[in-house]
């Protein structure tokens, strides 16, 4: 049986702030960061459950983020999968520092086929919006 919880660590560089990714004025960890850590480990942890030639996109995440970290702050990521019903994985996410609980969130991604999505996101770059 796969993994149901995955918890990985990130550190908190100069590139994932929220004055350097244009989210915030000031120099704290970017929730558009948090989001991409969560994203991230729950991607990682449903890569267990799939066949060769699959992956997952992300359909929908909803992020609360309650607290500031500071560069230099180690942030540790878990992403437990509360549900995998045929295509839908969903998630429950949480992330700390050194100090607490600086986000949670859920999420939920969709298995695809990687060749199949690949053409389909190239034939839209010709398509017309009606």
């Amino acid at each position: 049986m796969p993994d149901t919880r995955l918890t990985k660590e990130y550190a908190v560089t100069q590139e994932l702030l929220a004055s350097r990714m244009g989210s915030g004025a000031l120099p704290v960890l970017a929730t558009p960061a948090v989001s991409a850590f969560f994203e991230n480990a729950a991607m990682e942890l449903a890569a267990g459950s799939l066949a060769d030639g699959e992956t997952t996109v992300g359909s929908k995440i909803t992020v609360e983020h309650l607290a500031p970290t500071a560069p230099g702050c180690v942030v540790s990521v878990t992403a437990e999968l509360l549900e995998h019903e045929k295509r839908i994985f969903r998630f429950r996410l949480e992330a700390r520092d050194n100090a607490g609980v600086i986000a949670t969130g859920t999420h939920e991604r969709v298995s695809v086929k990687s060749d199949r999505f690949l053409q389909k996101a190239e034939q839209r770059k010709s398509a017309v919006a009606e």
